[in-house]
């Protein structure tokens, strides 16, 4: 996929972050009101009410979280954090999300490619930093994997400390016989079994 046709991709995202229709909305509160129910390990003694309260407010969020779910993230509320009275809601896709893969971890990484005449589907980085969202980190991820499995065939970029990125490198991480597992790969390599996962508060 050409620059042009993802920073086609990224504008999409944009417009409708600033213009969620109302259709588009009830049907956003159904599917994650539906997951919310049928996965309450993942937010035991929370209740979906006053989580919908705060995203009826918040149209910025709503919007946020439309576009992790049209990419197929499947976002679900894995914490509440009782300082900043936020709730915290992490793709859970069983794999890597199907609409953010074939993509390089971050923009010099798809340059790089680009000026080879390789064209990856875009950028961890700036797919995020569109649908405002943050990329999971090392960490966070350990603490899906904890209400998992999750990449079982897949795989997914993680948030690359500046040393390593300093270096060229980036990395990811997988769910394989058991154990999650963190990789490296130089920041141009892309994939067509590898996305990445985002998280977001509201």
């Amino acid at each position: 996929m050409s620059k042009s046709k993802t920073n086609k991709i990224i504008q999409k995202i944009i417009i409708i972050k600033k213009d969620l229709l109302p259709e588009q909305s009830e049907e956003l509160f159904r599917v994650l009101k539906n997951r919310f129910d049928k996965s309450m390990d993942h937010h035991k003694g929370l209740e979906w009410a006053k989580i919908q309260t705060k995203l009826e407010v918040n149209s910025e969020k709503l919007c946020s979280l439309y576009e992790m779910e049209r990419t197929g993230g499947e976002p679900d509320v894995v914490d509440y954090d009782k300082k900043t009275d936020e709730y915290i809601f992490y793709d859970c896709s069983a794999e890597s999300p199907i609409g953010r893969r074939n993509i390089c971890y971050d923009h010099k990484g798809q340059e790089v490619k680009e000026k080879k005449g390789v064209h990856p589907a875009g950028n961890a980085i700036d797919l995020a930093d569109a649908i405002g969202i943050e990329i999971l980190t090392e960490e966070q991820y350990r603490e899906l994997q904890e209400i998992g499995p999750f990449d079982t065939k897949t795989s997914s970029w993680v948030k690359t400390p500046s040393d390593i990125r300093k270096l060229g490198g980036a990395i990811f991480a997988e769910y394989r016989y058991a154990h999650v597992f963190v990789f490296h790969n130089s920041a141009p390599s892309f994939y067509s079994n590898r996305g990445f996962r985002g998280s977001l508060r509201v």
